[in-house]
């Protein structure tokens, strides 16, 4: 094997990982992002737990997050607003990705 191929192996491996650890990071924001909402609906417990669920499989009808807004948005009604959702969203992908990286 050459050292282009090594490299080669070690971008496509590091490249992998990257990916993997976004889609951790996706995955994990939009359970806190549903347990937030769940608090804001009243939910606790198993309730809240399976409402973090939805939210999850939510970021599964399109690609991006606005689905997952959407939904929380469109649930929480007028206790907050799409954009108030977004920027809890943009907060707990920081703590996520702080989380993944501990747990890594």
């Amino acid at each position: 094997m050459t050292t282009f191929d090594d490299r080669e192996k070690a971008f496509e491996n590091k490249f992998a990982h990257d990916e993997e650890m976004k889609f951790r990071a996706e995955a994990r924001c939009n359970k806190l992002l549903g347990l937030w909402a769940a608090e804001m609906l009243g939910k606790s417990g198993d309730d809240a737990e399976a409402y973090a669920r939805e939210v999850i499989k939510a970021d599964f009808e399109e690609a991006g997050h606005e689905d997952v807004v959407r939904k929380v948005a469109q649930d929480l009604g007028d206790r907050s607003s799409p954009e108030a959702v977004r920027a809890r969203r943009s907060e707990l992908l920081v703590e996520a990705m702080g989380q993944i990286l501990l747990e890594d």
